[in-house]
């Protein structure tokens, strides 16, 4: 039976744990500034361990390698763009499906104003040899959570009926199965399938916008663009989580 630590020992632990925290957060803040100046593929341990004063050895015993590195970084914009998204559908009343939605989508698209370049670590292009871990599952999901209960909530209201949903093809329900498990089954195909639909819309417009490809498409002005992302939120969320009408 392993021996308890002594009282002693215990202080001593707790201050070299809080150590590693500190020292951890200080080479993530670093990286991140890092990754703002180089672009992810060219984060690089040493040159982080540099502007720490430490040498390359020393960092490596906090963080393994430049991968390690990079999941850190994508773990914590993951869970502060989920945070965002939580606090601001938090304060939309439950039975305002539509407010929810455009709530998610405005937090996630001011997150990414304020953070644009861990927004493009996370929803960008694929750093080169770079695949994630498991470990970045979960806070991935943290804002698709959110848009899952809203869906949820349509059927509970009655104002998305499955029974009036149109049939969803063999092969369109096969390719849903990674999904389908995280999914409750209150949800229906049908309605998988446009919240997949309207989480793409948020993701595209946001990254059209993050991304310069709405110059020449779009005002410029803040307000107009804020006034046009929030039309296409309200437009999107309608469409998603009504019944569809019979077609004639």
């Amino acid at each position: 039976m392993p021996q308890e630590k002594s009282v002693e020992d215990r202080p001593v632990l707790g201050v070299r744990a809080r150590a590693r925290v500190e020292l951890t957060r200080a080479i993530v803040e670093t990286a991140r500034r890092h990754l703002a100046q180089d672009g992810p593929a060219n984060l690089s341990l040493r040159a982080v361990a540099r502007e720490l004063g430490m040498v390359s050895s020393a960092v490596y015993r906090y963080v393994p390698s430049r991968d390690d590195l990079l999941t850190l970084l994508i773990i914590e914009a993951y869970d502060a763009l989920g945070a965002a998204a939580e606090k601001a559908e938090a304060k939309v009343p439950r039975t305002d499906l539509d407010g929810r939605f455009v709530a998610v989508g405005r937090a996630v698209r001011t997150w990414a104003i304020e953070h644009p370049h861990e927004y493009a670590l996370i929803y960008g292009s694929p750093v080169p040899g770079y695949a994630a871990p498991q470990d970045t599952i979960a806070p991935a999901t943290r804002v698709p959570a959110i848009l899952i209960g809203v869906l949820a909530d349509a059927v509970a209201a009655g104002v998305y009926d499955p029974a009036a949903a149109p049939e969803v093809p063999a092969a369109v329900r096969r390719s849903l199965g990674p999904v389908r498990a995280a999914i409750p089954d209150v949800v229906p195909d049908d309605l998988v399938v446009r919240g997949i639909m309207a989480w793409s819309t948020l993701l595209g417009l946001v990254s059209m916008e993050q991304f310069g490809q709405f110059h020449n498409v779009l005002a410029e002005a803040a307000s107009q663009r804020e006034a046009f992302f929030t039309e296409a939120l309200r437009r999107t969320s309608a469409v998603t989580t009504r019944t569809p009408a019979p077609r004639p």
